[in-house]
Protein backbone atom coordinates (compact mmCIF):
# COMPACT_ATOMS: atom_id res chain seq x y z
CA UNK A 1 0.00 0.00 0.00
CA UNK A 2 2.57 2.66 1.26
CA UNK A 3 5.77 0.61 0.85
CA UNK A 4 6.11 0.23 4.94
CA UNK A 5 6.22 -2.63 6.59
CA UNK A 6 4.54 -3.20 9.34
CA UNK A 7 5.59 -6.02 12.51
CA UNK A 8 2.86 -7.34 14.89
CA UNK A 9 3.94 -8.48 18.56
CA UNK A 10 1.41 -10.32 20.57
CA UNK A 11 -1.02 -11.95 18.25
CA UNK A 12 -3.78 -12.87 20.93
CA UNK A 13 -7.22 -11.99 19.88
CA UNK A 14 -6.65 -7.68 19.66
CA UNK A 15 -2.92 -8.58 17.94
CA UNK A 16 -3.73 -10.75 15.06
CA UNK A 17 -7.01 -9.09 14.41
CA UNK A 18 -4.90 -5.41 13.92
CA UNK A 19 -2.06 -7.82 12.26
CA UNK A 20 -4.82 -9.16 9.68
CA UNK A 21 -6.76 -5.60 9.08
CA UNK A 22 -2.90 -4.17 8.39
CA UNK A 23 -2.45 -7.29 6.15
CA UNK A 24 -6.12 -7.25 4.43
CA UNK A 25 -5.32 -3.21 3.74
CA UNK A 26 -2.21 -4.62 1.59
CA UNK A 27 0.84 -3.33 3.90
CA UNK A 28 3.57 -6.35 4.17
CA UNK A 29 2.57 -7.63 7.77
CA UNK A 30 5.16 -9.54 9.99
CA UNK A 31 3.82 -11.43 12.95
CA UNK A 32 5.89 -13.29 16.18
CA UNK A 33 3.95 -15.11 19.28
CA UNK A 34 5.23 -17.76 21.23
CA UNK A 35 2.28 -19.67 20.88
CA UNK A 36 2.51 -21.39 17.74
CA UNK A 37 -1.42 -21.86 17.26
CA UNK A 38 -1.67 -18.11 17.13
CA UNK A 39 1.39 -18.18 14.62
CA UNK A 40 -0.94 -20.51 12.52
CA UNK A 41 -3.84 -18.37 12.90
CA UNK A 42 -2.37 -15.43 11.58
CA UNK A 43 -0.48 -17.31 8.61
CA UNK A 44 -3.81 -18.02 7.42
CA UNK A 45 -4.74 -14.19 7.19
CA UNK A 46 -1.73 -13.45 5.53
CA UNK A 47 0.78 -12.31 8.34
CA UNK A 48 4.28 -13.96 7.65
CA UNK A 49 6.06 -15.56 10.34
CA UNK A 50 9.29 -13.55 11.24
CA UNK A 51 11.93 -15.32 12.52
CA UNK A 52 12.60 -13.56 15.29
CA UNK A 53 12.15 -10.82 17.08
CA UNK A 54 15.09 -9.44 16.16
CA UNK A 55 14.54 -10.19 12.67
CA UNK A 56 10.98 -8.40 12.86
CA UNK A 57 12.26 -5.40 14.38
CA UNK A 58 14.85 -5.19 12.33
CA UNK A 59 12.66 -5.63 9.03
CA UNK A 60 9.85 -3.26 9.96
CA UNK A 61 8.76 0.45 9.57
CA UNK A 62 6.29 0.40 12.31
CA UNK A 63 6.02 -2.06 15.01
CA UNK A 64 2.34 -3.08 16.75
CA UNK A 65 2.49 -4.16 20.12
CA UNK A 66 -0.55 -5.88 22.08
CA UNK A 67 1.08 -7.29 25.14
CA UNK A 68 -0.26 -8.28 28.85
CA UNK A 69 1.90 -5.85 30.87
CA UNK A 70 4.09 -2.52 30.78
CA UNK A 71 6.51 -4.97 32.36
CA UNK A 72 6.53 -7.21 29.26
CA UNK A 73 6.73 -3.83 26.30
CA UNK A 74 9.62 -2.67 28.47
CA UNK A 75 11.54 -5.89 28.07
CA UNK A 76 10.41 -6.38 24.03
CA UNK A 77 11.46 -2.70 23.79
CA UNK A 78 15.10 -2.82 26.05
CA UNK A 79 16.39 -6.92 25.27
CA UNK A 80 19.46 -6.92 23.66
CA UNK A 81 17.76 -7.97 20.39
CA UNK A 82 15.02 -5.35 21.44
CA UNK A 83 13.48 -2.60 19.64
CA UNK A 84 15.52 -0.67 20.24
CA UNK A 85 18.74 -2.30 19.42
CA UNK A 86 17.59 -3.79 16.37
CA UNK A 87 15.23 -1.10 14.62
CA UNK A 88 16.10 0.80 11.71
CA UNK A 89 16.13 4.77 11.62
CA UNK A 90 13.43 5.84 11.78
CA UNK A 91 11.42 3.37 13.25
CA UNK A 92 8.33 3.52 15.47
CA UNK A 93 6.99 1.23 17.88
CA UNK A 94 3.21 1.62 18.98
CA UNK A 95 2.20 -0.12 22.18
CA UNK A 96 -1.78 -0.73 21.88
CA UNK A 97 -1.28 -2.36 25.49
CA UNK A 98 -3.10 -0.83 28.50
CA UNK A 99 0.04 0.21 29.65
CA UNK A 100 1.96 2.46 32.22
CA UNK A 101 1.98 6.12 31.68
CA UNK A 102 5.54 6.16 33.18
CA UNK A 103 7.05 3.38 31.76
CA UNK A 104 5.68 4.97 28.46
CA UNK A 105 7.52 7.95 29.04
CA UNK A 106 10.68 6.54 29.80
CA UNK A 107 10.44 4.00 26.63
CA UNK A 108 9.27 7.10 24.85
CA UNK A 109 12.72 9.18 25.51
CA UNK A 110 15.05 6.32 25.04
CA UNK A 111 13.70 5.57 21.12
CA UNK A 112 14.31 9.54 20.29
CA UNK A 113 17.62 9.33 21.85
CA UNK A 114 18.21 6.39 19.23
CA UNK A 115 16.51 8.13 16.16
CA UNK A 116 13.41 6.17 16.96
CA UNK A 117 9.77 6.82 18.08
CA UNK A 118 7.41 5.32 20.79
CA UNK A 119 3.69 5.76 20.83
CA UNK A 120 1.28 4.85 22.84
CA UNK A 121 -2.00 3.92 21.89
CA UNK A 122 -4.13 1.37 23.87
CA UNK A 123 -7.30 0.42 22.45
CA UNK A 124 -11.00 0.33 22.77
CA UNK A 125 -13.51 -1.65 20.97
CA UNK A 126 -12.60 -5.11 21.84
CA UNK A 127 -11.74 -8.41 19.37
CA UNK A 128 -14.64 -7.54 17.03
CA UNK A 129 -12.85 -4.03 16.61
CA UNK A 130 -9.64 -5.62 16.20
CA UNK A 131 -10.86 -8.09 13.62
CA UNK A 132 -13.05 -5.18 11.54
CA UNK A 133 -10.75 -2.61 11.95
CA UNK A 134 -12.96 -0.20 13.51
CA UNK A 135 -11.25 0.32 16.83
CA UNK A 136 -10.83 3.80 19.01
CA UNK A 137 -6.80 4.51 19.68
CA UNK A 138 -6.20 6.96 22.23
CA UNK A 139 -2.94 8.24 21.78
CA UNK A 140 0.06 9.69 23.56
CA UNK A 141 3.73 10.94 21.27
CA UNK A 142 4.84 13.14 19.46
CA UNK A 143 3.44 14.56 16.30
CA UNK A 144 6.28 13.41 13.93
CA UNK A 145 6.33 9.66 15.40
CA UNK A 146 2.41 9.81 14.87
CA UNK A 147 2.62 11.38 11.75
CA UNK A 148 4.94 8.08 10.53
CA UNK A 149 2.83 5.47 11.89
CA UNK A 150 -0.56 6.99 10.97
CA UNK A 151 -0.91 5.04 7.45
CA UNK A 152 -1.17 1.74 9.64
CA UNK A 153 -3.10 2.89 12.15
CA UNK A 154 -5.35 4.25 9.51
CA UNK A 155 -5.62 0.46 8.54
CA UNK A 156 -6.82 -0.57 11.82
CA UNK A 157 -9.20 1.73 13.56
CA UNK A 158 -11.66 4.01 12.98
CA UNK A 159 -10.78 6.64 14.93
CA UNK A 160 -7.51 8.20 16.14
CA UNK A 161 -7.34 10.69 19.15
CA UNK A 162 -4.68 12.47 19.90
CA UNK A 163 -4.48 13.46 23.14
CA UNK A 164 -1.21 14.59 24.30
CA UNK A 165 2.49 13.69 24.70
CA UNK A 166 4.26 10.14 25.58
CA UNK A 167 1.89 8.80 28.13
CA UNK A 168 -1.23 10.62 27.88
CA UNK A 169 -2.46 7.81 26.12
CA UNK A 170 -2.52 5.48 28.82
CA UNK A 171 -3.66 7.80 31.06
CA UNK A 172 -7.33 8.62 28.68
CA UNK A 173 -7.51 4.26 28.54
CA UNK A 174 -7.13 4.15 32.69
CA UNK A 175 -9.83 6.98 32.89
CA UNK A 176 -11.77 5.05 30.45
CA UNK A 177 -12.14 1.94 31.91
CA UNK A 178 -12.00 2.74 35.50
CA UNK A 179 -15.33 4.32 34.28
CA UNK A 180 -16.56 1.19 32.40
CA UNK A 181 -15.95 -0.57 35.90
CA UNK A 182 -17.62 1.96 37.85
CA UNK A 183 -20.66 2.13 34.94
CA UNK A 184 -21.08 -1.68 35.36
CA UNK A 185 -21.24 -1.82 39.27
CA UNK A 186 -23.84 1.18 39.02
CA UNK A 187 -25.96 0.18 36.40
CA UNK A 188 -26.36 -3.26 38.39
CA UNK A 189 -27.24 -1.52 41.41
CA UNK A 190 -29.69 0.20 39.15
CA UNK A 191 -31.57 -2.74 37.74
CA UNK A 192 -31.28 -4.64 40.62
CA UNK A 193 -33.09 -1.53 42.32
CA UNK A 194 -36.03 -1.50 39.59
CA UNK A 195 -36.73 -5.35 39.60
CA UNK A 196 -37.11 -5.56 43.28
CA UNK A 197 -39.51 -2.49 42.46
CA UNK A 198 -41.41 -4.81 40.16
CA UNK A 199 -39.82 -3.06 36.73
CA UNK A 200 -38.12 -5.66 34.44
CA UNK A 201 -34.59 -4.68 34.13
CA UNK A 202 -35.23 -4.21 30.12
CA UNK A 203 -37.96 -2.15 30.43
CA UNK A 204 -35.72 0.36 32.90
CA UNK A 205 -32.77 -0.05 30.74
CA UNK A 206 -34.93 1.34 27.88
CA UNK A 207 -36.25 4.53 29.88
CA UNK A 208 -32.38 5.27 31.31
CA UNK A 209 -31.01 4.93 27.44
CA UNK A 210 -33.73 7.47 26.22
CA UNK A 211 -32.73 9.66 29.43
CA UNK A 212 -29.88 11.05 31.40
CA UNK A 213 -28.80 8.39 32.94
CA UNK A 214 -27.59 6.46 29.87
CA UNK A 215 -23.85 5.11 29.38
CA UNK A 216 -22.35 2.69 26.63
CA UNK A 217 -22.95 0.09 29.63
CA UNK A 218 -26.63 0.46 29.63
CA UNK A 219 -26.62 1.01 26.00
CA UNK A 220 -24.18 -1.73 24.71
CA UNK A 221 -23.02 -3.90 27.65
CA UNK A 222 -26.31 -4.95 29.30
CA UNK A 223 -28.28 -5.58 25.84
CA UNK A 224 -25.83 -7.75 24.01
CA UNK A 225 -23.85 -9.31 26.76
CA UNK A 226 -25.80 -9.33 29.86
CA UNK A 227 -29.21 -9.88 29.90
CA UNK A 228 -29.28 -12.34 27.00
CA UNK A 229 -26.63 -14.61 29.51
CA UNK A 230 -23.99 -14.55 26.58
CA UNK A 231 -21.31 -12.87 28.53
CA UNK A 232 -19.55 -13.28 25.00
CA UNK A 233 -17.45 -9.40 25.00
CA UNK A 234 -13.94 -11.00 24.59
CA UNK A 235 -12.76 -9.00 27.86
CA UNK A 236 -11.95 -11.02 30.83
CA UNK A 237 -12.54 -9.89 34.76
CA UNK A 238 -8.57 -10.37 34.91
CA UNK A 239 -7.89 -7.84 32.15
CA UNK A 240 -9.91 -5.21 33.47
CA UNK A 241 -9.12 -5.94 37.20
CA UNK A 242 -6.01 -4.92 36.21
CA UNK A 243 -7.00 -1.71 34.12
CA UNK A 244 -8.88 -0.69 37.41
CA UNK A 245 -5.85 -1.36 39.65
CA UNK A 246 -3.32 0.43 37.52
CA UNK A 247 -6.06 3.71 37.77
CA UNK A 248 -6.22 3.30 41.32
CA UNK A 249 -2.45 3.45 41.36
CA UNK A 250 -2.11 6.35 39.18
CA UNK A 251 -4.63 8.24 41.52
CA UNK A 252 -1.97 7.18 44.82
CA UNK A 253 1.08 8.61 42.06
CA UNK A 254 -0.41 11.30 41.26
CA UNK A 255 -1.22 12.32 45.09
CA UNK A 256 -5.34 12.40 44.89
CA UNK A 257 -8.03 11.02 46.67
CA UNK A 258 -10.60 9.08 44.59
CA UNK A 259 -13.50 7.70 47.16
CA UNK A 260 -15.52 6.42 44.94
CA UNK A 261 -13.07 5.21 42.52
CA UNK A 262 -11.44 3.63 45.66
CA UNK A 263 -14.62 1.88 46.04
CA UNK A 264 -14.97 0.58 43.20
CA UNK A 265 -11.31 -0.67 42.45
CA UNK A 266 -11.82 -2.32 45.78
CA UNK A 267 -14.87 -3.97 44.42
CA UNK A 268 -13.48 -5.51 41.32
CA UNK A 269 -10.07 -6.76 43.82
CA UNK A 270 -12.55 -8.84 45.96
CA UNK A 271 -14.87 -10.28 43.12
CA UNK A 272 -11.59 -12.07 43.04
CA UNK A 273 -13.09 -14.76 45.28
CA UNK A 274 -15.57 -15.28 43.36
CA UNK A 275 -14.99 -14.67 39.78
CA UNK A 276 -12.04 -15.98 38.27
CA UNK A 277 -9.60 -14.24 35.45
CA UNK A 278 -11.10 -15.63 32.56
CA UNK A 279 -14.81 -15.10 33.37
CA UNK A 280 -15.95 -12.18 30.81
CA UNK A 281 -15.59 -9.09 32.75
CA UNK A 282 -19.87 -8.64 32.79
CA UNK A 283 -20.18 -11.18 35.10
CA UNK A 284 -19.43 -8.27 38.09
CA UNK A 285 -22.82 -7.55 37.71
CA UNK A 286 -23.20 -10.88 38.96
CA UNK A 287 -21.31 -10.67 41.68
CA UNK A 288 -23.53 -8.18 43.55
CA UNK A 289 -25.36 -8.60 46.61
CA UNK A 290 -28.74 -9.77 46.27
CA UNK A 291 -31.87 -8.73 47.64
Amino acid sequence: MSGLTIGVVGLGRMGLGMAASSAAKGFRTLGSDPAPERMALASAKGIAEAASLAALFAASDVVIASLPTAEVVAAVVEAADGFLAKAPPGAVFVDTSTSEAAVSRRLAALAAAKGLGFVDAPVSGGPAGAEAGTLTMMIGGEADHLSRAMPVLEAISARRLHVGAPGAGNVAKLVNNLLVGAHLLTVSEAVRLSEAAGVPAADVLAVVNAASGRSAVSEVNYPRWVLNGAFDSGFTMGLMRKDVRLAAALAAEVGIDLPVSSLVAGLWADSAARLADGEDFNRIVQDQPQT
